[in-house]
């Protein structure tokens, strides 16, 4: 069962595009994005990819009933492929809300996924599911209610099909998760800067390096360093590098944990079971700011 504590994201696939089984990638996962936040008694889940294959499997083993939220940044296959899979949706006890903001006005999300599971692309409908599932489509912009105390702000993400990004609050902490995204080269994005303004932890969109995304121009991603920079012009203490190219194996990713330390101490990069937990460290004033400064603290 996962290790529950007032407020923490717990990362269950880091990979973006498509799920690797590759032994050089061992270390830090292969399976595509999906996020466990606990925030007190209440569950948040963030994308579906296969990665919640995996986290539905240990919801089944500890026998909990799970009354959650799953947000959906975006609905490319890497990032929903897990839904057909994740076993909690089959237990009538459970109840899930899914929420996406990317779809309205051409379309919802209970449209989409039930184009997901239709024959030829899938043998057994939506309709299989035996939790009561609600489907909640919004707009990027909005302001959420996840539960009492708990707040999910979001914003627009520079992605094709459009994509939307996501901080929770709860606690007086912020966790951000910004996936999938694409920075204009020389320029802060205004509405990520907004809305990661002071969060304790930031989880970027970072699947390139800076010669990679040369040539990767428009495909709607971005890299490592802008991630530094947005983080460095918020006053984020902890930067999370995420959505790793299928491509990089153990020693790139420990070659960029390198040199993100260099640009950024303390910078993280994603691996599958890592926990994150928001701690008051101290008063931090190096980069003009008198307040509180926090930083995640990882468990494995």
């Amino acid at each position: 069962m996962s290790e529950h504590c007032d407020f923490s994201v717990k990362f269950w696939g880091v990979r973006g595009s498509i799920s690797i089984s590759d032994p050089n990638s061992v270390r830090y996962g292969g399976n595509t994005s999906c996020l466990e936040v606990r925030c007190g008694d209440r569950l948040l889940i963030f994308d579906a990819g296969s990665g919640l294959r995996y986290f539905g499997n240990e919801l089944v083993e500890s026998g909990e009933i799970v009354n959650a939220d799953l947000f959906l940044t975006h609905t490319h296959y890497d990032h929903i492929c897990g839904i057909p899979f994740f076993k909690p949706f089959f237990n009538p006890q459970n109840t899930f809300r899914l929420r996406a903001g990317h779809l309205l006005p051409e379309t919802d999300l209970r449209a989409v996924l039930c184009n997901l599971m239709t024959s030829p692309l899938f043998p057994v409908p939506l309709e299989i599911f035996q939790s009561k599932i609600e489907f909640h489509d919004f707009l990027v912009g909005d302001t959420l209610n996840a539960g009492p105390d708990v707040v999910v702000r979001t914003a627009s993400l520079n992605h094709p099909d459009g994509a939307s990004g996501y901080r929770v609050e709860y606690n007086g902490q912020a966790i951000c998760y910004l996936t999938d995204t694409e920075h204009v080269a020389g320029e802060l994005d205004q509405a990520i800067l907004e809305l990661i303004d002071g969060a304790d932890i930031v989880i970027y969109d970072s699947m390139f390096t800076e010669d990679e995304y040369k040539n990767c121009v428009g495909w709607g991603h971005s890299t490592w360093q802008a991630g530094a920079d947005l983080c460095d012009a918020a006053g984020v203490p902890q930067f999370v590098i995420f959505h790793h190219d299928p491509d990089h194996d153990d020693v790139f990713m420990d070659g960029i944990a390198e040199a993100a330390e260099a640009r950024r101490p303390g910078t993280l990069v994603a691996r599958e079971g890592m926990t994150l937990r928001p701690k008051m460290l101290e008063v931090d004033a190096s980069i003009g700011q008198s307040r509180v400064r926090r930083q995640a603290v990882p468990t494995v």
